[in-house]
């Protein structure tokens, strides 16, 4: 548009008529909008003239159009008129008519929310903070004029604070003169004004302005008003600047808690904001406050129950469960005081017991000896809101309990289980009560403290289901009952049912059936969803076993049939319900088939059917593999044909998920059903199953080949169907089993594979291994095949020749030793491959009646190939599995004579003893065999300057340790203190060999000798400190239990390794350049590896702020071997100590930014750029995590950080893709 029409549009702004000037202003708001609108400057100072008046329009329409003019027009114009519209906008806030006070208070913030050019902004600070300054502390300025100038202070400071760093001193002096003001609202709005100020303060002035208000707390005879003011402002700079408060808890702990305790007892409010700081301080300084811990404690305890209006004469200890119409009454008849606000402090002390609980997971059994049975006790709090924070904060003790001892299965009488178990009678009588309150609210809460009781200690309600089934059954059957609460008592109900054995519920069946298939019809889709869930769960425990039982379910199965039908049929309703009907109805099918026999043919097409929607097409899918499994064999005649023709069809479909479950169904129709399923659909299904052979897809390749082994092994399989799978599936699996990447269960299928295909249809055994020779042979195009590759087919043959019979066996090793033989083949692929699978079928075969095998294998020990003889000590140590008496002495015989040669013989004892101490028939095998000689033997290979050597060394003795401890441990202990360093870290790595996840007899013998190994984390030698730690952290994992009471001393010295020592770093002269070695690399490396599995399995023994600060802050600084477990173990934290992290969240920042602003050199090659890219992932994921931590947007420096992040292209598509992740 013209100038022209702009100059009309703002004559009519002018105008006498209101209408006229709003439609007037809307039109200048929407021409200011416009991408393409540009002003010259006459034009500029027209519009800002005018936008201006229009804010003092009589009109509050007009003035609110004006305001929103302000937004594109900052932008529009040039700086000097913005600078030029904030200094009269100033003037008019402080000098102005009061009417208008308002609006141009609202316009002021709306400017300083729309700069975006620095530049302009530290021009625009430079005019208003004088300004601002004046409007707090001019004299005779208004209450309102300083609470405006607050306002608009609060949020410059917000967006701008890091630009004021000269004005800091000034603005902090005016704004902690308003503290003591008699005002009230000057002193709130000022103390949010310092709040925001402190993220950008240096530590100088925080100091000052800490010290000042410490000052003024300790002073006597100050209004009780002011104490309270003050008193918040602590608690506000702890929430804003977080751990940077650590250093003052000191002065200002002891402070607040000696204003708590001996504030008069109407001061309820200086309690409460003495709690809520201490609250704050727990969250946002758990390292420096924990010598503070108890005291807050104790004093939360004593004012959780903080009540002086109101005397409670009931009887907490006596169940009166009898008398629900009494307590129906209960709250109708509580004490009422409208101005009692006893509440808050109770409250307050509820949320600063929860700060405890969340960030000091060490502190868990104190809670329980302590806090436990307060917080039952005041479940009868008789204020609602104050109720539901006492529940919280019980919720929250239950999930850090559950958080802290994930993964533990054995708990000692000091473990926070434990204690909980003691508590669990006291916490259903106090639930039961509160189950029978008239508050829905409260009821809502009781549930969810039931539910997470039931997931954190499963099985622990079996004696007190009567009562709570009681419960249940009242909240269901309830006409006031809302769907939230009915909801929260079928998840309950839901979780007992899956926790509890089944015959505890069988004598409440009837009064827990009857209110479940109710809700099972209800109109609100969440409640009835949910019940069919319950239902699932209910069939389960009406019929656990298929064998005869003292039980008779058989009342019921009609009316769960008929209700979940009713769902099932019913189109017209939720997907949610839908499928929850499918799923349930398959149970019922499958537990009570045999006593629904008529009904079956109406159900079963309507699950056909729904197999035919694309909706509820997965869901059907799955019900027919539930039914399937069924022992009951349920007649599936009326639809079998028909669901066998769709499953594989579905078998096409793009849906990956939908041909996972389709092969499982398949599978276990034809385990179940085969006899009834004719030849031509077998053929059918196999062409389908070659489709989807595939190493791109390894877990869809293993379904498909188990699925493939159904049809072979099946008793009606014809000729037709082996040619078929011969023809299809045998190409495929010849493909797959050259790839790098088989392995686990699809390595297994293929082995299944082949063993039911040399049974199939007289399929040839000669021809199949043929082509499995022959598939190792190098292409043309792809060149050798992978390690990984020869393995696979190695152990494919092995299960061929054993599936096949002696004869063939016998007949194919002669083949592989006169490869080995033929001196004049210079293949070293074949001898390879023939090593390997010589070795295979020697693990499962005894090879002693092939003279000599052991000498043709050991020849191979002199080839000039790596691989060769690294797969002659593999085959060696596996045929002497298969026959340890005339095998094992040949190994040790060669140890002793051959010096050359002892690497590889010692790879082939260790392949003897790790299969050996696998299960316990092998430990009773070589227990009485040679252990002695073994033994003297490894231990002259301790000192070895060769890694690899002692690392096999320490292995096998670890393993030996596994089957003769009692003569191990104490042989191990008495070389921890051999003077050689390597001796002694062998002895450590070996006892982390010992450690397994299984229960062996070895654990209680190294119980009391694990610290003698671990304590050598303080050796002088780098190499026996890092033993140490990876036992550590071995024993971490696999047995937690065996370290615990080491922890408090371990962990400080653990801490120490993750430190750069510079003693550890060296120079390498190379002559042109200098190389600088790192020697504690690997060791600070293998430390944060071993912080990271504790996280997992010794949460409670952790202090996660004494560790971020300075540790996990240093390594994420660190080398790109440290950087990574730094990342999984931030991200961790997060998750589990989100108090933690928050406190120490800008300080995070720095080291995450540079990482992910890391370029690698011009001239690097790809596997440094590929390491870079993983890095900066790495770093993504932990800055995600952070980002789910509630509260972390209080932080300037990590929201301004992923704002980089989601304004750089590059980065914002990693992230977003690690988001989704």
């Amino acid at each position: 548009m013209s100038n022209l029409a702009i100059t009309s549009i703002l004559e009519k702004m002018t105008g006498k008529d209101k209408d006229y000037r709003y439609m007037a202003t809307s039109d200048l708001l929407n021409e200011l909008s416009k991408d393409g609108f540009k002003a010259d400057n006459e034009l500029e100072v027209k519009l800002s003239h005018v936008v201006l008046q229009q804010l003092e329009d009589v009109s509050g329409d007009v003035s609110g159009l004006a305001v929103k003019c302000l937004v594109p027009l900052v932008k529009k114009i040039g700086e000097d008129r913005v600078l030029e519209m904030t200094n009269m906008l100033f003037d008019k806030l402080l000098n102005g008519k009061d009417q208008h006070r308002d609006i141009v208070s609202i316009a002021l913030k709306t400017i300083s929310s729309e700069i975006s050019s620095q530049s302009l902004a530290q021009r625009i600070l430079v005019l208003v903070t004088p300004q601002l300054i004046k409007g707090i502390t001019g004299p005779g300025k208004s209450t309102e004029i300083k609470c405006e100038s607050l306002d608009i202070l609060c949020d410059v400071l917000h967006r701008f604070g890091n630009l004021m760093t000269k004005d800091h001193a000034e603005l902090l002096s005016a704004l902690l003169s308003q503290l003591n003001v008699n005002q009230a609202s000057v002193r709130k709005k000022s103390v949010a004004c310092i709040a925001s100020l402190s993220t950008s303060l240096s530590d100088n002035l925080l100091a000052k302005a800490t010290a000042d208000v410490v000052q003024l707390l300790k002073k006597k005879n100050i209004k009780p008003e002011i104490i309270r003011t003050n008193i918040q402002m602590v608690g506000a700079f702890s929430r804003s600047v977080g751990y940077r408060f650590g250093p003052h808890l000191g002065e200002t702990v002891p402070l607040l808690i000696s204003y708590c305790t001996s504030a008069s007892e109407t001061d309820e409010e200086l309690r409460e904001y003495s709690l809520q700081a201490l609250e704050s301080f727990l969250l946002r300084c758990p390292r420096d406050i924990s010598s503070y811990c108890d005291d807050i404690l104790n004093l939360t305890l004593e004012y959780l129950s903080y009540d002086p209006n109101f005397t409670d004469s009931m009887d907490e200890d006596t169940d009166d469960e009898g008398n629900m119409e009494d307590e129906d009454d209960e709250s109708a008849n509580e004490y009422s005081d409208d101005e009692d606000v006893s509440w808050k402090v109770r409250r307050a002390a509820a949320k600063c017991l929860s700060a405890i609980i969340v960030s000091r997971p060490e502190m868990l059994s104190t809670m329980y000896l302590e806090a436990c049975p307060k917080l039952i006790e005041r479940f009868r709090e008789r204020e609602e809101n104050v109720k539901m924070d006492v529940f919280n904060t019980f919720i929250e003790l239950l999930r850090q309990t559950g958080n802290v001892t994930k993964g533990q299965a054995n708990f000692d009488e000091s473990s926070p289980r434990f204690l909980l178990k003691q508590e669990v009678t006291k916490i259903v009588r106090s639930i039961n009560k509160q189950l029978r309150e008239k508050s829905i609210k409260t009821k809502v809460g009781a549930f969810s403290i039931l539910k997470e009781l039931v997931v954190v200690l499963p099985n622990c309600l079996a004696d007190h289901v009567r009562s709570l089934v009681t419960g249940v059954e009242k909240a269901l059957n309830d006409k006031s009952s809302t769907s939230n609460l009915k909801i929260e008592a079928l998840t309950f109900t839901r979780l007992v049912l899956v926790s509890h054995s089944p015959s505890v519920f069988h004598p409440h069946i009837q009064d827990l059936s009857s209110p479940i298939l109710s809700a099972v019809g209800e109109r609100y889709y969440k409640v009835s969803a949910e019940a069919l869930r319950v239902c699932g769960e209910l069939v389960h425990v009406l019929r656990p076993t298929f064998e005869t039982s003292a039980f008779d379910f058989k009342p019921y199965v009609y009316t769960i049939y008929k209700a979940i039908l009713a769902r099932l049929v019913n189109q017209d309703q939720d997907q949610e319900v839908k499928e929850c009907a499918i799923s349930c109805m398959s149970l019922v099918i499958s537990v009570f088939g045999d006593n629904l026999q008529l009904e079956l043919p109406a159900c079963l097409p309507v699950l056909v059917d729904r197999m035919g929607n694309e909706i509820t097409r997965l869901t059907a899918v799955k019900a027919f593999a539930v039914i399937a499994s069924s022992p009951l064999r349920v007649d599936l005649s009326c639809v079998l044909e028909q669901v066998v023709s769709e499953l594989t069809t579905f078998l096409r479909k793009a849906n990956r998920a939908l041909r996972q479950v389709t092969l499982g169904t398949l599978n276990a129709l034809l385990v179940a059903y085969g006899d009834r399923i004719s030849s031509l659909a077998y053929e059918v299904i196999v062409v389908e199953l070659s489709m989807l052979i595939s190493d791109m897809d390894l877990h869809m390749t293993a379904l498909a080949l188990e699925l493939c082994c159904t049809l072979m092994t099946d008793r009606k399989s014809c000729e037709s169907v082996g040619l078929t799978v011969r023809q299809k599936v045998l190409p495929q699996a010849l493909i797959l089993i050259r790839s790098s990447l088989l392995q686990g269960h699809a390595l297994q299928a293929l082995q299944r594979f082949y063993s039911s295909l040399v049974h199939s249809a007289n399929t040839s055994f000669d021809v199949l291994l043929d082509s499995l020779l022959s598939s190792a042979k190098p292409s043309p195009q792809s060149g050798g095949l992978s390690k990984q590759a020869i393995y696979s087919i190695a152990q494919c043959v092995a299960v061929l020749c054993l599936a096949a019979g002696d004869q063939k066996c016998a007949s194919t090793v002669e083949m592989l030793m006169g490869i080995l033989k033929d001196d004049g083949n210079s293949n070293s692929a074949k001898k390879h491959l023939a090593l390997l699978c010589l070795g295979e079928i020697g693990r499962r075969k005894d090879l002693s009646v092939h003279l000599l095998i052991e000498n043709i294998i050991i020849e191979s020990f002199q080839s000039p190939f790596e691989e060769i003889k690294s797969a002659a000590s593999y085959a060696l140590g596996n045929i002497a599995v298969g026959n340890l008496s005339k095998f094992l002495p040949f190994i040790l015989n060669q140890i002793d004579n051959q010096q050359k040669k002892q690497y590889l013989l010692l790879h082939s004892l260790k392949e003897v003893i790790s299969r050996q101490s696998s299960d316990k028939t092998g430990q009773n095998e070589l227990q009485h065999s040679y252990i002695e000689k073994m033994l003297a033997l490894l231990f002259n290979h301790c000192e070895s300057e060769e890694e690899g050597v002692r690392n096999v060394v320490a292995e096998c003795l670890g393993k030996i340790a596994l089957i003769e401890p009692r003569n191990l441990i104490p042989a191990l202990k008495v070389r921890t203190t051999s003077p050689a360093a390597f001796t002694r870290a062998t002895a450590v790595i070996a006892v982390k060999y010992s450690i397994v996840e299984r229960p062996e007899k070895i654990d209680e013998i190294l119980y009391p000798e694990i610290s003698t190994f671990l304590m050598l984390i303080k050796d002088n030698d780098r190499h026996v400190r890092r033993a140490a730690v990876l036992a550590l952290s071995t024993a971490a994992h696999n047995k937690p239990n065996l370290i615990k009471g080491l922890l408090p001393e371990m962990l400080i010295l653990l801490y120490d390794q993750t430190v750069v020592k510079q003693e550890l770093i060296r120079t390498v002269d190379l002559g042109p350049f200098k190389h600088t070695v790192d020697d504690g690399l690997e060791i600070r490396k293998a430390a944060f590896e071993c912080v990271d599995t504790l996280l997992d399995s010794c949460l409670d023994q952790v202090n996660p702020s004494a560790f971020i600060v300075p540790y996990l802050i240093s390594g994420l600084s660190e080398h790109y071997d440290v950087k990574m477990p730094c990342h999984l173990i931030l991200s961790k934290l997060a998750d589990k100590c989100p108090a933690a992290v928050l406190a120490v969240l800008d300080s995070l920042v720095e080291p995450l930014e540079k990482t992910i602003n890391h370029k690698p050199k011009l001239d690097a090659v790809k596997q440094e750029v590929d390491r870079n890219e993983d890095m900066v992932r790495s770093a993504l994921r932990s800055i995600a995590s952070l980002s789910r931590i509630s509260g972390g947007d209080c932080s300037l420096k990590f929201k301004m950080l992923i704002n980089k992040i989601t304004s750089s292209p590059t980065l914002a598509e990693k992230y977003n893709s690690v988001w989704s992740e």
